[in-house]
């Protein structure tokens, strides 16, 4: 039975996040607008007379205003969404790909596609319904210059929509954009697990979770992308058969059907009415969603930096901005453990799941940078300013790591530093600035 609920909030769910969202909207309420536009308007809801002088002489002038209207309007769409398709084509060739469908799906593209579309549908309405008499009424010719609003309405938003499609695809406004998700993305998490219910244990994998009875497993029954899980109903369940739900992936892991999701430590195996309502409460997406997991936007960033250092590319400008806002994040990161266990409403132990450690997002993102990076020494000096600036927000045992990973950039350094002027210019710059790493003052001389 949950299943039959849970379906048509996740397809509302993915509709309100698809591009066809506002233009619906949008589309409908214009719908509206075009049926009481058609409607003959008599009796006691007649139009006043000293709007007589407003009407059109003839119907074939309002038909010709109408046409040309519409056929403007469609050469506007078509000139409009060529042109912003050619932009993000060519920003798809600079950034990573998974930024392209994010800005093509951003809201004020929606907002003026939608107004486009219902200018078009509007005017069509009016084509399409003929007038009775030889001239259009009252209400049918304040239609027709409504339509012409309509029209210059959205020529202003044409021009709104060429400043907001080049801003959009410049380097700066794409890695604000990230960092800015992302950061809510983060300070969502932290909100949310304010919670007194939300915990942390010492339970890395289901296997190892501490269990005192049978351990039984729930595979998947399909594949795809589990974007979340709604922790609080799953403990819901757990309660009902005092047990334990062992999650056996992270927010955002691909999963395959038929693969062991769920272990539940309970003294009796659960039903299949049971499996399938727990089963139900897992949240399944399309890609990388930087909203419900902010480890992505970590990614994102680390493959944008990736990207620019590619040698048709060559910008390693892009790939340090990249560096200094992953450096903001990862400081933010480091401030919080993410907690891996609900309670009950008695403290009682109900659901665990995995999350990613510091040391895994740290690898996950930096090494990439300085393994596609390691032959330019400015993306090598930003990576050990990085490490450096993150070793004040540190406490043991993750300053030892970020020590390790500056001892592995300076060793990289070392080995991409040739000539003589390079070596001094880096060592000039090792051991400065704040930090709480012990770093050496120079680099060796070269065997």
């Amino acid at each position: 039975m949950i299943v039959l609920f849970n379906t048509p909030l996740q397809v509302a769910k993915a509709f309100r996040q698809s591009i066809a969202y506002l233009p619906s909207l949008l589309s409908l309420a214009y719908f509206l607008v075009g049926l009481l536009a058609v409607v003959p308007q008599e009796g006691p809801g007649a139009m006043p007379g000293w709007l007589v002088s407003v009407r059109f002489d003839d119907t074939d002038t309002l038909r010709t205003l109408l046409s040309t209207l519409i056929a403007g309007m469609i050469s506007l769409v078509v000139f409009s969404f060529s042109m912003v398709m050619s932009v993000l084509s060519q920003a798809g060739g600079q950034f990573s790909h998974k930024l392209v469908f994010g800005l093509v799906t951003e809201r004020h593209h929606q907002w003026v596609l939608g107004n486009y579309l219902g200018t078009i549908l509007f005017i069509l309405m009016l084509l399409m319904v003929p007038e009775n008499g030889d001239t259009p009424g009252t209400w049918r010719s304040l239609a027709a210059y409504l339509g012409t609003a309509m029209v210059i309405h959205c020529l202003a938003l044409f021009v709104y929509f060429i400043h907001k499609t080049s801003q959009t695809v410049q380097v700066n406004s794409v890695v604000a954009g990230l960092h800015l998700a992302t950061s809510h993305s983060l300070a969502e998490l932290i909100h949310r697990q304010k919670s007194s219910r939300f915990t942390r244990v010492s339970a890395p994998n289901p296997s190892a979770a501490p269990r005192s009875q049978a351990l039984h497993e729930i595979r998947s029954r399909r594949t795809g992308f589990i974007q979340n899980a709604d922790y609080a109903k799953l403990a819901k369940l757990a309660t009902g058969i005092e047990g334990v739900i062992h999650l056996n992936f992270s927010p955002g892991d691909f999963t395959l059907d038929d693969f062991p999701l769920l272990y539940i430590d309970a003294p009796t195996e659960p039903d299949g009415d049971w499996a399938e309502e727990a089963l139900a409460h897992l949240i399944y997406g399309e890609g990388e969603s930087i909203e419900d997991i902010h480890v992505h936007g970590l990614t994102q960033l680390m493959e944008m930096a990736v990207k620019s250092l590619s040698p048709g590319i060559n910008d390693p400008g892009t790939a340090r901005l990249c560096i200094n806002q992953l450096t903001d994040l990862l400081r933010r990161r480091i401030d919080f453990a993410p907690c891996n266990a609900m309670l009950d409403d008695r403290d009682q132990l109900r659901v665990t799941w995995p999350v990613e450690s510091f040391e895994s997002l740290l690898y996950r993102v930096l090494t990439p940078i300085l393994h596609y990076g390691h032959e330019d020494l400015t993306i090598g000096l930003s990576l050990l300013k990085a490490v450096k600036s993150l070793s004040l927000y540190a406490q043991d045992p993750d300053r030892q790591l970020l020590q390790a990973y500056a001892d592995r950039i300076i060793e990289t350094l070392a080995d991409a530093a040739d000539h003589r002027l390079d070596r001094d210019f880096i060592s000039a710059r090792l051991s400065s600035g704040e930090h709480r790493l012990e770093l050496p003052d120079r680099l060796g001389d070269r065997a």
